[in-house]
């Protein structure tokens, strides 16, 4: 086989699926999910029995995409987490794989197993299994390439002793993690997990990491914006105290009144000086005008000679032999609620 050109600039290729088995030793530090160089399934696989290939640089692409994810690695028995949708079944996890603990042994002279070793937390019961040889193999769900045999991703590893799985399970497999999204069945969950991000059904899983790790800085940004406003004093050249906005209305209020009752007592003056105005009980009735239209109200008003004695104000006589009510009287009259009786009677007090 030819070895994959590994460097840095090349592209992910189209990736395809593959479980294998390797053998788990009971009380080691770690294990080793791929070996150096080429390597096929000891015990087959779940399609094709390779061969695949894995380098150091791999490795380091696998373990970046990894960490990349924020994920720790699931080790469950017998691949129960990729059947738990279709036979119902509880997938208890083995054990975890840290994706920050993912080390690469180089193949030299005196190395012992080179390849990519992970260190796994294991549960205690999948632990005394181990030790009691009740699981021999790990089974490693990879992603390659199918053109050169290269690993690129790590998913999951399960404990298994029948590390030879059958073509139905493959077929669930390659659906769930297909290059061709519209094809991907997305279980509700997801579903649920990506229209709260806003992404459509179809979001690859790197689109969909990238949102979250979006989410994550806007989230850390907020939270620094708001400590920071915590942390800092109040400044009190941008803020005034309630008391003093308080008084400060106050005081325009009152120079406000100030101003509409010299206006007013202006008016009645200059009305009193022109005879308008002859009794301070009509002056009262007078003032109760709004004083948006008092001063049209007074300049309407007909100035009374100060010997005329005619209840009539020099007006022809009405019906029934009452004055005649003036239009300016008319105006007041209207703008007071006084009949014409009640308007004559204050006029002569």
């Amino acid at each position: 086989m030819n070895k994959p050109d590994t460097s840095p600039a090349t592209d992910r290729p189209r990736a395809a699926l593959a479980v294998c088995a390797f053998e788990v030793k009971p009380g080691a530090a770690s294990i080793r999910v791929f070996p150096a160089g080429e390597f096929t399934a000891p015990r087959g696989a779940m399609a094709g029995t390779g061969p695949w290939f894995m380098d150091e640089h791999l490795a380091g692409k696998l373990t970046a995409r990894a960490v990349a994810r924020g994920l720790s690695i699931p080790v469950d028995y017998e691949h129960q987490s990729l059947l738990a949708e279709t036979n119902g079944q509880p997938a208890p996890a083995a054990g975890w794989i840290n994706e920050r603990m993912l080390a690469w042994i180089p193949d030299e002279p005196g190395a012992q197993n080179p390849g990519l070793h992970a260190a796994v937390t294991w549960t205690p019961r999948a632990k005394a299994m181990i030790d009691a040889g009740e699981y021999r193999y790990l089974s490693p769900v990879f992603e390659y390439d199918p053109e050169t045999g290269a690993v690129l991703d790590l998913l999951s590893v399960a404990l298994t002793n029948t590390p030879a799985m059958d073509q139905p399970l493959y077929a669930a497999l390659t659906a769930r993690h297909s290059s061709h999204p519209q094809e991907t069945p997305v279980n509700e969950t997801l579903k649920k997990f990506l229209a709260a991000l806003g992404l459509p059904d179809a979001t690859a899983e790197a689109d969909a990491l990238a949102a979250v790790a979006a989410l994550k800085t806007q989230a850390a940004d907020a939270s620094t914006q708001i400590a920071a406003l915590k942390a800092a004093p109040p400044d009190p050249a941008k803020y005034v105290p309630v008391g003093v906005v308080t008084n400060l209305q106050n005081e325009v209020a009152a120079l406000k009144t100030s101003h509409e009752k010299a206006q007013v007592d202006a008016l009645f003056k200059a009305a009193r000086e022109a005879g308008k105005v002859i009794s301070p009980e009509y002056e009262a009735h007078l003032r109760t005008i709004p004083v948006a239209a008092l001063k049209g109200v007074l300049d309407g008003l007909t100035a009374v000679a100060a010997l005329s004695g005619m209840q009539s104000d020099g007006l022809d006589p009405g019906k029934d032999g009452k004055p005649a009510v003036s239009a300016a009287d008319q105006s007041v009259m209207q703008a007071l609620g006084l009949t014409a009786d009640e308007y004559a009677k204050g006029k002569r007090s």
